[in-house]
C-alpha cells in the first residue's frame, strides 16, 4: 500500500529502491492489491519484475481484489466468480505474470456464503492463475466454513500491539486449520515506531485524518503511552517498529507481519525484529508497557469500518 501514495507521496523509483532492500535483506513476501493506487502498487512491481527477470523466484506473491464501485460511485464489494477472475486478469497483466503465489477475497460480499466465496477463489486456482486463495478482515467463523469448499491458505487481518482484536479467536482458527496469519499493519500505521507521522502530515492523508486513532484527543494519548515503548525498545537495544514485529512473530509460527514502507531506512527497522528471539520476560515487559487495550480510540471509524468483519 504506501507503493500508493497511500501514505505519502513515492515514485517508482523509491518503490524500486524498497524492492532491491527487501532482496538484500532476505524478505520474500509482497503483498499488493489491485486497489492500492488503482493499480500503481502492483505497476511498481510489475516494471520491477521486468527489469530484474531473476527477482520473480526470490518473490512469493500476493494481491487481492473485491473492492469496486457501483454505477453511482459508491464503494460497493464484489466477491461474484466473474469479477474476481477479471480483475486478477488486470493484476496480472500490470504484474506482468501469468500466476500469482496468492490472491484475496480483499472484502466479505455478504451476497455469497463463504463456502461460494472460497470456491469462486478456487477456481483460479484451477485455472492456474493464482497458487493459493486468502480471505482478508473476516471472522473465525467465516474462515471455518470457507475451509470446507477450498482451502484456504491465508487470512489477512490488522494485528498488532495497538489492535488484538484478532487474539478473539481468528488467530487460534489459523492455528488450528493450518491457515496463515498475515498481520497487516503490524506497526500501527506508525504509531508503533521511533516516528510516527507528525499531527500535520496527518492532515494530509485522507484515511488517517478520519481514523480514531489519530484524531485528538486520542492522537496525544496515543503519542504520551507510546513513549514508554519507544523507551522500552532503546532499552532492548532495538528499534520500537522492530521491537512491534518481533512481538509479533512470537505469537506463532503461523503469524507473518507484513510491514509497508516507503523507506528503506524503516524497512530495515521494520525486519530488524525477525533477529531479536524474545524471552517470557521480554514479553512480560512489552505487555506491562503496553497492555491490551491502551490504545485511545477505535481502530476504524464507521465509514472505514464498512466491510471488514466484526465478531467477538
Amino acid at each position: 500500500m504506501s507503493f500508493s501514495d497511500m501514505y505519502g507521496a513515492t515514485n517508482e523509483m523509491e518503490s524500486h529502491a524498497v524492492l532491491d532492500a527487501c532482496r538484500d535483506l532476505g524478505v520474500t513476501h509482497l503483498d499488493t492489491a489491485n486497489i492500492y493506487g488503482m493499480g500503481k502498487s502492483e505497476n511498481a512491481i510489475g516494471t520491477y519484475l521486468k527489469a530484474n527477470p531473476g527477482a520473480r523466484n526470490e518473490f512469493a506473491i500476493a494481491t487481492k481484489a473485491t473492492i469496486t464501485k457501483d454505477q453511482d460511485g459508491n464503494r460497493v464489494f464484489d466477491n461474484s466468480a466473474e469479477h474476481l477472475e477479471a480483475e486478477l486478469d488486470k493484476s496480472l497483466q500490470r504484474l506482468g505474470l501469468d500466476c500469482v503465489d496468492l490472491f484475496y477475497a480483499h472484502r466479505r460480499d455478504t451476497r455469497f456464503t463463504p463456502e461460494e466465496t472460497a470456491a469462486n477463489l478456487g477456481r483460479l486456482v484451477e485455472k492456474g492463475k493464482t497458487r493459493a486463495i486468502g480471505l482478508s478482515e473476516i471472522s473465525p467463523s467465516t474462515l471455518r466454513r470457507a475451509v470446507t469448499a477450498f482451502p484456504v491458505a491465508a487470512v489477512q487481518s490488522e494485528y498488532s500491539l495497538s489492535t488484538r482484536a484478532p487474539e478473539l479467536g481468528l488467530v487460534q482458527a489459523c492455528a488450528e486449520l493450518g491457515v496463515a496469519m498475515v498481520a497487516f499493519s503490524p506497526v500501527g500505521r506508525s504509531l508503533l515506531t521511533d516516528h510516527p507521522i507528525p499531527a500535520e502530515r496527518i492532515r494530509q492523508i485522507p484515511f488517517l485524518a478520519g481514523n480514531p486513532r489519530f484524531m485528538e484527543p486520542n492522537l496525544s494519548e496515543n503519542l504520551r503511552i507510546m513513549q514508554g515503548f519507544r523507551k522500552l525498545a532503546a532499552d532492548m537495544g532495538t528499534t520500537a517498529a522492530g521491537l512491534a514485529n518481533a512481538w509479533l512473530l512470537a505469537r506463532g509460527p503461523h503469524v507473518i507481519p507484513i510491514p509497508g514502507t516507503r523507506s528503506v531506512e524503516h524497512l530495515r527497522e521494520c525486519i530488524s525484529g525477525a533477529t531479536l528471539a524474545l524471552t517470557e520476560t521480554d514479553l512480560e515487559r512489552i505487555e506491562t508497557t503496553l497492555p491490551v487495550g491502551w490504545a485511545h480510540g477505535d481502530r476504524y471509524s464507521e465509514q472505514q469500518w464498512i466491510g471488514p468483519e466484526r465478531y467477538c
